[in-house]
């Protein structure tokens, strides 16, 4: 399943290329924002770090049983680090469709396109 984010700067693509993973899982507007999660990432390529924060999500998912609907991510010299805002699942009302096993160099590309908006994507194994 391919995810995209499409933002003015290249942390915010992130951030929502983080929502349209969770797009995929279940709707993100019915996930509540009961505990936030710390995530860090050290420096590498973007390409990296994005497959990087891709899978941190998804290990947190795995890991915490949570989904989550509101990302905040900052980049810098010392790679990412990120908030992740959300609840452990309840599978009656989140009702997730698949479970993300983890990003792949397939489409994998963070670029500035010709109009200044970052995007970044990658296809996710489900």
């Amino acid at each position: 399943m391919g995810i995209r984010g499409i933002a003015a700067g290249k942390a915010q693509a992130f951030e929502q290329a983080a929502l349209a993973l969770m797009a995929v899982i279940c709707e993100p507007g019915v996930v509540r924002e009961q505990a936030s999660v710390e995530i860090r990432c050290p420096p590498a390529e973007d390409d990296f770090l994005f497959l990087d924060w891709i899978n941190a999500i998804i290990f947190e998912m795995a890991t915490r049983n949570m989904l989550f609907n509101r990302f905040e991510v900052r980049l810098d010299t010392d790679g990412l680090s990120a908030r992740a805002w959300g609840e452990p699942v309840e599978v009656r009302r989140h009702s997730p469709a698949v479970e993300a096993k983890g990003a792949t160099f397939t489409e994998l590309a963070v670029k500035q396109a010709p109009g200044g908006e970052w995007i970044a994507q990658c296809v996710v194994d489900v």
